[in-house]
């Protein structure tokens, strides 16, 4: 049996999706991929973008809309409701369009460090500018996510659930380079073992849940990723640099699936199966591992979300993933 809640030769989306059908999008999800997922529709507006869909499913940390962005607050704003009120409807959307479906699903959620740098504490500063308010940040987002794969997981009792936490902001963190709210300074950069613990925190309330993070930033913090207990990472094969590569080789070959970006994540011309599983094959024989290995340990996906391009090509990029991804098994060694 594998090690993978999914067989040879999947593919995925990252999480955002153009439009405001949900409906729609959850259909085109299950329609053209192996691994369905969740897609979130920022489009809709305020709450129904990463940050406020994951900022409605912390427990006791209410939060509100400032015109800096959201900001805990003493009691839920009303973008706070709507966030929640969003989340729900596209869960009911999801039961439907689920019905008996048995097989490997994606849902995503921002990760603690991210959402740290983008919400505010009550008094301006972001929440990263706190250790004690990360700390309290990260319980309570472990203790919603939970409540969250539960939920998912009654309304669909026949998925291997795999959930994706975003860090696209976990290299800056790390680096010091994230802003004040003010704009006019700089975050004091936090150490590894620190940001490898809060993320830790995170991943381990997900079980049973197979869990992956995301970064579409350069420079990854493969080490950081590795140590907090994933299970996967998701990268933009297009950010992926040689001096990368042995960080990426230990993280393969200590069982880590790679998911990896592989079509643009805006309107583009589409190119052939065989040069959009390109780097995949050829990062795999750099490496040196088994190509059998290949298209069971790497899933093909959009560079990033999908929100910025249009709902044709967001379905013609998901099945150009799923098509790709068949190269990967067919012919590993092209």
């Amino acid at each position: 049996m594998s090690e993978y809640p999914w067989i040879q030769a999947t593919a995925t989306g990252v999480g955002s999706y153009p439009g405001e059908d949900h409906l729609e999008a959850v259909r085109t999800a299950f329609g053209e991929l192996p691994m369905p997922y969740l897609p979130e529709l920022p489009a809709r507006g305020v709450g129904a973008d990463m940050i406020g869909r994951t900022a409605s499913l912390l427990v006791e940390l209410p939060v509100e809309v400032q015109p800096s962005g959201w900001r805990l607050s003493d009691r839920p704003g009303r973008d706070f409701k709507r966030a929640r009120d969003h989340l729900t409807r596209d869960l009911d959307g999801l039961e439907e369009v689920s019905q008996g479906y048995e097989g490997p699903f994606k849902i995503q959620a921002c990760g603690p460090w991210t959402l740290a740098g983008a919400i505010e504490l009550r008094h301006g500063d972001k929440v990263l500018a706190d250790a004690g308010a990360v700390r309290d940040l990260t319980e309570s987002l472990a203790e919603g996510l939970a409540q969250h794969v539960a939920e998912v997981r009654r309304r669909i009792p026949g998925v291997e659930l795999v959930v994706q936490i975003d860090e696209p902001g976990l290299p800056g963190v790390l680096a010091g380079t994230v802003p004040t709210a003010s704009g006019f300074g700089r975050l004091a950069a936090v150490e590894p073992p620190i940001a490898s613990e809060r993320l830790k925190t995170v991943l381990s309330a997900l079980a049973p849940a197979f869990p992956v993070v995301h970064c579409c930033a350069p420079g990854v913090p493969y080490d950081v990723i590795r140590t907090a207990g994933a299970r996967g990472v998701s990268v933009d094969a297009a950010l992926l640099r040689r001096r990368d590569e042995d960080a990426i080789g230990e993280t393969i070959e200590k069982g880590l699936a790679l998911f990896l970006g592989v079509v643009p994540g805006t309107d583009s011309r589409l190119a052939d199966v065989g040069v959009v599983a390109k780097p995949a094959v050829e990062l795999w024989r750099r490496l040196g591992f088994a190509p059998a290995r290949l298209a069971e340990q790497v899933v093909l996906t959009p560079a990033c979300g999908l929100a910025g391009a249009s709902p044709a090509y967001a379905r013609a990029a998901l099945a150009r993933c799923r098509e790709a991804a068949l190269v990967l098994r067919e012919d590993p060694g092209e």
